[in-house]
């Protein structure tokens, strides 16, 4: 089953969230740009450099030849993380004035891309990071990784975060891979349920079953057998790989069954 979303709301969440980039970007120094982040390897810059190759490969625009064999340094370990690696070896010693303008343009043409797709583009299946699916599917995909390195971004430079809609997008990407997260990844007994009880300005509780099949559910037909509760942003980042449960030790609170709690949590993340 592919998934259908509306065009006017993801794209809201998209076209916001590279509004954000933009205003967050602009406020900072020089030294700032060259801050690390906990992305291995990439500082500030070299995520903007990301950005700035992955919407210019959405345009046509031909990947950059590495000044190196990217695959070779150790942070790179697949063929799309190559890639985003000749994009950030070619823009790594740019100005942040001409990087901030390389970010403006190539969001500016997506935008209006993006906007003159008809229904029958937005809702046409391809492969996308996640599997085939819908090109609405993609740009929420799209949504959910600017919005993580927006936050990549103010957690290296001590800028706090939003939480409008490019969140609400990117969490709701995470939401949907939870079954994946918990019943493969995690290996979550058959009969399980396991709850996240996610605080902060995003709160919600997001809820597993697993029956056979590990997936998300409105309610529990029981008691959750673990319930797992931290912040909704610290959630965000363990999925993405940002961080781990052993970094965060006094921020997550396991209750019920605390050994699968503690198994799902060591296996939140699920981007490549």
């Amino acid at each position: 089953m592919v998934t259908q979303l509306d065009k006017s709301d993801v794209l809201t969440a998209l076209f916001g969230c590279w509004d954000e980039i933009d205003e967050l970007l602009t406020g900072l120094s020089g030294r700032q740009w060259l801050e690390p982040t906990d992305l291995p390897g990439w500082r500030v810059q070299d995520v903007v450099s990301h950005l700035i190759g992955t919407e210019s490969v959405l345009m046509g625009v031909p990947t950059p030849d590495p000044d190196c064999d990217v695959s070779a340094l150790p942070h790179v370990h697949n063929a799309a993380a190559a890639m985003n690696e000749c994009w950030v070896r070619h823009l790594r010693d740019e100005p942040p004035a001409t990087m901030l303008q390389k970010f403006r343009s190539v969001t500016s043409e997506r935008r209006q891309a993006l906007s003159a797709l008809d229904h029958d583009a937005w809702n046409q299946t391809s492969p996308t990071p996640v599997g085939v699916d819908t090109y609405g599917r993609f740009m929420r995909v799209r949504t959910f990784d600017c919005w993580m390195h927006e936050v990549d971004i103010r957690y290296a430079v001590g800028v706090s975060g939003t939480t409008g809609a490019p969140a609400e997008y990117a969490l709701a990407e995470v939401t949907s891979s939870l079954g994946y997260i918990v019943g493969k990844l995690a290996s979550a007994p058959d009969g399980s349920r396991v709850a996240f009880d996610l605080t902060g300005p995003l709160h919600r509780t997001l809820r597993v079953a697993v029956d056979g099949r590990a997936k998300v559910v409105d309610e529990f037909d029981r008691d959750p057998t673990t319930t797992i509760r931290l912040d909704a942003v610290l959630f965000t980042r363990l999925a993405g790989g940002r961080t781990t449960a052993a970094e965060n030790v006094n921020a997550i609170a396991i209750t019920g069954d605390v050994d699968l709690g503690n198994q799902v949590v060591k296996r939140l993340k699920f981007v490549m």
